[in-house]
């Protein structure tokens, strides 16, 4: 789904984004899920999740299981 489509949600970015790069931005979407987008292309898609698969994500990453995917 494209992202600028959805006008109904409040799009909450990353602390750690800034203007040029890293720009993550979260919305909640119904009860269960969430969006996911990259704010230097608001047109572009956002990726939908579940509450429950992003509370994995977010453990993984606070256990550090991802740390070698990034540079």
């Amino acid at each position: 789904m494209a992202a600028d489509e959805m006008t109904s949600v409040r799009w909450v970015k990353a602390s750690a984004s800034d203007a040029m790069n890293d720009c993550v931005e979260l919305a909640r979407v119904g009860e269960n899920e969430i969006a996911m987008r990259n704010s230097r292309f608001p047109a572009g898609p956002a990726l939908i999740f579940t509450c429950s698969e992003i509370a994995a994500f977010v453990d993984g990453a606070t256990k550090g299981e991802f740390d070698g995917m990034t540079v």
